[in-house]
């Protein structure tokens, strides 16, 4: 049977089916942003059907003696939900189950949030999580996502955690035999432009066939978020906790595949980053990033092709990002929010030619200056890498922006903001990443050799960007 999505129910009719539900029952501890989860199952009416317990621990010392200590004393984090979870959850199977546990699916919903403060200079955010069963005394299933608040008014932030926190909840007992439609109801009854979810993750025996990495794209594709990262394992992260106080390094392609080329960009680009001396070696973060724009084949994307570059990059043991910026300034501009230290861009010729056309930056009042004052902002610096092009090496040196913009191109390259990647294997530079894709996609030889080793293996033992196998059919067993 078909999952559908009930998009037309409000936030407290959500609220009042599932107090009407006499199997569902638990606990609510919210923490940082009021009670309003809670706070609608009672205005819904019917809760003492559905509420065992709410509660709400603000005081840090208060929250240590009930969930643990922290090492970092970062509350608004994932760690503290998980403590709370475990903790609330334990409680009410410890205290019910025996009573009720043959007809009751338990849960317990818990959230810590940051809203805006008042002189409105944080970031406001928090994570939203809930734990449940799927049927009578089975194995519990966690769901926890992770929200970036955008209302520039405390009131409609604490509003905004309580009708995503219902959606949270309606959802685990509604749609998790369809992740894809779980997705899609959080947003119910709320507009994209007041919050951004920019990590979801599922556990549990119900969640065995969900892909971390399809769930990024799919936050990323459908508008929940402009960013999702996961890491080599392909589960999805928090931006905030991989990105915070980091030295980024970033590569971003289609990756189609991956070539001794991106490699060798990747090598020389990080060996030159390190050289840099605000730069600390054991803070260095490397991102390969995808573009949805990259990503794209006509109107959408083919998720096969996605997993095929995925697999192949998380193998190499690379954390991705996805992004939709087209713009390498936004890219910046995201990235900023999270960390002071110094950013490398890592780029081929041809994207140091693109960031240099004014028609880019139409859209913008101060059009490329502007876009510029983020781009090359005080801490960033780009690694160029060079192109071979009717037989002459492209590279820094030997770039010519518009007459207008040479002064603004000296004076980049005078600061330190742009660099040639000296170091390269010359030999990589007739490799053309087009051309690769279509001999493998033909069975031709010859591609083995432009993409390491263990990349060519990788490709046929799978069958990846549409190699084609041949299937050798097991031969009968013989009756002895």
């Amino acid at each position: 049977m078909a999952i559908t999505h009930d998009s037309g129910l409000g936030t407290l009719q959500k609220a009042l089916k599932i107090n009407l539900d006499s199997k569902i029952y638990g606990t609510f501890a919210e923490i940082g942003a009021g009670q309003e989860v809670a706070g609608t199952f009672f205005k819904a009416g019917g809760a003492s059907g559905t509420i065992a317990k709410s509660m709400s621990a603000y005081d840090m010392t208060f929250s240590d003696a009930i969930y643990g200590h922290l090492k970092d004393k970062r509350y608004v984090c994932q760690e503290r939900l998980d403590s709370m979870l475990d903790h609330e959850y334990d409680l009410l199977i410890e205290r019910l189950n025996e009573k009720r546990g043959a007809e009751t699916l338990f849960f317990s919903f818990a959230n810590t949030v940051v809203t805006l403060n008042y002189h409105k200079n944080n970031h406001p955010h928090g994570w939203l999580g809930c734990r449940f069963q799927t049927e009578p005394q089975g194995e519990y299933h966690d769901v926890i996502i992770h929200v970036r608040l955008l209302d520039r008014d405390t009131l409609l932030q604490q509003q905004a955690v309580g009708i995503l926190g219902v959606n949270l909840i309606y959802a685990c007992f509604h749609y998790f035999r369809n992740p894809e439609v779980f997705l899609e109801s959080l947003r119910d009854n709320i507009a994209m432009d007041r919050f951004q979810l920019d990590s979801i993750k599922f556990f549990g025996p119900a969640f065995e066939d969900v892909d971390g990495r399809l769930m990024s794209l799919r936050l990323v594709r459908n508008h929940f978020s402009d960013v999702a990262i996961f890491g080599p394992d392909g589960n999805n992260v928090q931006p905030s906790d991989i990105l915070y106080k980091k030295n980024i390094l970033m590569l971003r392609g289609r990756f189609r595949p991956i070539t001794n080329v991106h490699m060798d960009m990747l090598e020389n680009g990080l060996m030159q980053f390190k050289e840099e001396s605000d730069v600390d070696e054991n803070k260095i973060l490397v991102l390969i990033e995808l573009t949805l724009q990259g990503l794209r084949s006509g109107e959408d994307i083919d998720e096969k092709d996605f997993l095929d570059r995925v697999d192949i990059l998380c193998t190499l043991g690379h954390t991705v990002m996805i992004s939709n910026y087209v713009e390498y300034y936004k890219l910046v501009s995201y990235l900023s929010v999270f960390t002071k230290l110094k950013l490398g861009l890592i780029m081929g010729y041809p994207n140091l030619e693109y960031i240099f056309e004014e028609e880019n930056y139409k859209e913008l009042p101060g059009e490329i200056l502007q876009s510029f004052a983020t781009l090359f902002s005080k801490n960033i610096k780009a690694f160029v890498y060079p192109t071979l092009k009717d037989g002459a090496i492209l590279n820094c040196m030997r770039f010519n922006p518009p007459a207008h913009l040479t002064d603004l191109y000296r004076y980049l390259i005078a600061n330190n903001k742009i660099e040639d990647i000296y170091h390269y294997n010359k030999s990589n530079l007739n490799i053309i990443t087009d051309d690769m894709l279509s001999l493998i996609q033909t069975g031709e030889p010859g591609w083995e050799e432009n993409v390491p080793a263990e990349v060519a293996q990788f490709i046929k033992d799978r069958c990846l960007f549409g190699f084609p196998c041949v299937v050798i059919p097991k031969k009968e067993e013989s009756n002895v």
